[in-house]
């Protein structure tokens, strides 16, 4: 049951307690912000451009699998090696401030949660408790997760094929700083929140409009999709890579269908 206090809070109480954490959230984020500017240099040298060098762990990865089975494309290490440039006067200052607002956005997203949890656990009840907390938690591990993939899997592959793309040999490639960044903040934050779908599965399923038989009807369906999605995320003939991109998203369309109540269970409940 809500606590008393709460019950009788008036309006302008709730108002009041919102501003308070409101004003600690962003304090957070300025904090983690301040710290992210402080070693940004660092973080970008070793963090940020390393899947522009070719001994990335990935790469180095994918080059001995390949070496130990020859039948496979050889994936080749020796001479990647991307060169960015600045073609915009003020594009590294805005670039070393806007990341560390990024930064900061994932890094202190489990403080976020935590604050706006100590502000709604009042108002619920505690059936109402446990399960919110373990949607909070469960969604901030899940977009982690899918943030960590997109940095350590699907941005070093992509950024690979595509500096290695050429129309033509009389187009050499220049990647500009401006576009390498655009590309590595889309692809790592889409990927977390691609992640949520878990998520998204159990509370649908939690308000009785999505079942695990929609999992198994179509899930054929769901392959095609996703190796098309995979396709288009590596667009490259290589097999291998393709199936390196395909086999997270389906282990999450597959661990979606676990965490979602088979049709029997809910006609039971309803």
């Amino acid at each position: 049951m809500p606590n008393k206090q709460e019950a009788e809070m008036t309006f302008w109480g709730h108002l009041d307690a919102l501003r308070k954490v409101l004003f600690k959230v962003a304090g957070v984020i300025i904090l983690f912000t301040v710290v992210a500017f402080v070693f940004m240099p660092t973080i970008f040298d070793k963090v940020i451009l390393a899947p522009c060098r070719g001994d990335f762990w990935l790469y180095r990865i994918f080059h001995n699998i390949t070496e130990a089975f020859p039948t496979l494309p050889q994936f080749d290490i020796s001479g990647f090696d991307v060169k960015l440039i600045n073609i915009q006067l003020s594009s590294q200052l805005f670039i070393h401030m806007s990341l560390s607002f990024w930064l900061a956005l994932v890094f202190s997203f489990p403080v976020v949660l935590y604050l706006l949890w100590t502000f709604v656990k009042p108002a619920l009840y505690d059936n109402e408790i446990r399960g919110v907390r373990r949607a909070f938690v469960f969604g901030n591990i899940m977009f982690l997760i899918g943030v960590a993939v997109g940095y350590f899997l699907v941005f070093p592959i992509t950024l690979r094929f595509l500096a290695n793309y050429q129309l033509s040999e009389l187009i050499p490639n220049q990647i500009s700083l401006d576009s390498y960044m655009n590309t590595f903040l889309s692809m790592i934050f889409i990927l977390g929140i691609v992640f949520e779908m878990p998520l998204l599965a159990w509370t649908l399923s939690a308000i009785g409009v999505l079942h695990k038989d929609f999992f198994r009807r179509y899930r054929r369906h769901a392959v095609v999709i996703l190796l098309i999605v995979a396709a288009v995320i590596t667009p490259t003939s290589d097999p291998f890579t393709l199936a390196i991109v395909f086999l997270p998203l389906y282990m999450l369309y597959e661990f979606s269908a676990m965490v979602v109540k088979p049709a029997k269970k809910m006609d039971q409940e309803e």
